[in-house]
């Protein structure tokens, strides 16, 4: 019985750190990830958008679709404002001593492109797990 119910919790465990937030909105700024909440207080920044479903996104942003299933923003950022703080995710994966070619989740959804580039303020928190035996970096967005 210890068994069953061992495997059972184990199961889980995996279930639901691989679990994607559906409540994150994704954003595309200058062919960069990031997320509506970090733009909602940059508003200014902001020179024009387009919202794109899952269906129609265009040819440039059909790299992004894994993560397009409430829809993609797309930004194009004021040039005063195009310096902020950017990274890839085979950076990321370097500065946590993994191999730059591993898979990063964020918020549960799965970049295996690791040339991606990310806003540095969507990284709230990360953290190494085991994913299908692989140690993987997990990002969260929430602050």
């Amino acid at each position: 019985m210890k068994k069953i119910l061992y495997s059972f919790l184990l199961l889980s465990s995996v279930t639901l750190l691989a679990q994607k937030n559906t409540s994150v909105k994704f954003v595309i700024a200058n062919d960069i990830v990031g997320t509506a909440d970090m733009f909602s207080a940059r508003k200014n920044f902001i020179q024009s958008s387009k919202v794109y479903t899952a269906a129609n996104l265009p040819q440039n942003l059909k790299k992004y679709s894994a993560i397009s299933a409430n829809g993609i923003t797309e930004y194009k950022i004021k040039p005063a404002y195009s310096g902020l703080d950017r990274i890839s995710l085979a950076s990321l994966n370097e500065q946590n001593n993994l191999p730059k070619d591993t898979p990063v989740f964020i918020e549960g959804y799965e970049f295996t492109d690791t040339n991606t580039l990310v806003y540095g303020d969507i990284l709230a928190a990360s953290e190494v797990k085991d994913q299908n035996g692989r140690k993987t970096l997990f990002i969260s967005t929430a602050r």
